[in-house]
């Protein structure tokens, strides 16, 4: 048997023309997971790295919208990488707003409420943040 599996012409003669056609042009039946890149600072991507960060958040704008539950995330830091799925998505009107729901220990476990938002505000200023804000659930993706 395994010298059948072993020697291509075996694999060939196994199916018609016909058959053969079909396969190599069918399109997949599954849906495609979207990955998504992102950069982000290093003190946030050693926590995602190490499972500590669960929830990424970020400003609603038009590179957000095809984030979905399942989606695949890829950060980028520093020539590092690390691969997230999304468990969920949560929008909000603004970080504060953000932050009445979302655990602030989940978002980044070594800083308080106040820290956070004073962090995210020196990134995204307030014409950034009237776009929205999104919450993303993540979950380490095991290589």
């Amino acid at each position: 048997m395994s010298q059948l599996l072993a020697d291509a012409k075996h694999f060939f003669r196994s199916f018609t023309v016909k058959e053969l056609g079909r396969l190599m042009t069918a399109r997949p039946t599954e849906p495609l997971i979207s990955t998504h890149e992102m950069r982000i600072y290093k003190r946030y991507f050693d926590l995602i790295a190490t499972g500590r960060k669960t929830t990424e958040i970020r400003v609603n704008d038009s590179s957000r919208k095809n984030i979905k539950p399942g989606s695949l995330i890829r950060f980028r830091c520093q020539g590092d990488e690390v691969l997230t799925r999304v468990t969920r998505v949560a929008p909000y009107t603004d970080f504060d707003a953000m932050f009445d729901s979302e655990s602030v220990a989940a978002v980044n476990p070594l800083a308080t409420r106040e820290e956070q938002l004073a962090n995210i505000r020196e990134i995204y200023p307030p014409e950034r943040e009237a776009l929205g804000v999104v919450a993303i659930g993540i979950e380490l993706v095991k290589p």
